[in-house]
């Protein structure tokens, strides 16, 4: 008699295969944010990005945003409940963990708007109402995730400390949403076309993607081998040129 341990059926074949891909795990989630924010850098590095052209950069904006979708997709998974029972009125209350990583997701989403309309707008009114303003809203979204991952944080019963690479990971994913947040502003499009301040759009993207990177870089080993809940509850997607 074949035990379950060792059935063939059950672990080897394509179907075996595509199961474990398919299976949400921290692990994953920090590798697409890390290859999402990799793209982000290189779309939006200083020089680099103005020998590249806005088209070029647009396209690995495209896609790393992508990746964070998916990315945020897993952490959504992985954050649990949506609401716990409370001892007072209304007598449930919506988790933070859920919060955070819903709030984060939604803006994912919105950045997919923008990222795919910077393709293709060319009118002044297109590029205010498909690209910058998605653009902005997925900021704010990420601001929003940003504080509300130090209250998910604390319900994890842990204090900020020098030596734990989740402290670190939340402190700079915070870092990022704020650059992201600038970048919107320098980003915001005028009557006459031109953007308030490229530069602070550029170099804020670019910090924004960097600090992302980072963030689940210094919490993957851990979660590699604990392979648990996620240590931080916020991440980012990038923006149009």
């Amino acid at each position: 008699m074949t035990s379950a341990a060792t059935s063939p059926r059950e672990h080897t074949g394509p179907l075996g295969a595509t199961g474990k891909l398919l299976v949400p795990t921290v692990v994953k989630q920090c590798w697409l944010f890390m290859v999402g924010s990799a793209l982000f850098a290189l779309g939006s590095a200083p020089v680099l990005s103005e020998q590249m052209g806005s088209q070029l950069s647009n396209l690995f904006f495209f896609v790393g945003a992508w990746f964070f979708t998916s990315a945020g997709l897993i952490q959504l998974f992985l954050s649990g409940a949506v609401a716990v029972p409370v001892s007072y009125a209304p007598g449930r209350m919506v988790r933070a963990e859920w919060l955070t990583a819903s709030t984060q997701s939604f803006g994912t989403l919105l950045f997919n708007v923008s990222t795919t309309a910077a393709l293709h707008a060319k009118s002044l009114t297109s590029q205010e109402k498909l690209v910058w303003n998605p653009d902005a809203g997925g900021s704010v979204a990420f601001l929003v995730s940003g504080c509300v991952a130090f209250i998910a944080f604390a319900h994890t019963n842990q204090t900020w400390s020098v030596r734990s690479s989740a402290s670190w990971s939340l402190v700079i994913n915070f870092v990022g949403c704020v650059a992201f947040g600038a970048s919107a502003v320098g980003a915001y499009i005028l009557p006459s076309g031109a953007t308030i301040n490229a530069s602070l759009a550029t170099w804020g993207t670019f910090i924004g993607a960097v600090c992302f990177f980072l963030a689940s870089l210094v919490v993957l080993p851990g979660a590699t081998k604990a392979g648990a809940t996620p240590a931080r509850d916020s991440s980012s997607v990038g923006r149009s040129a």
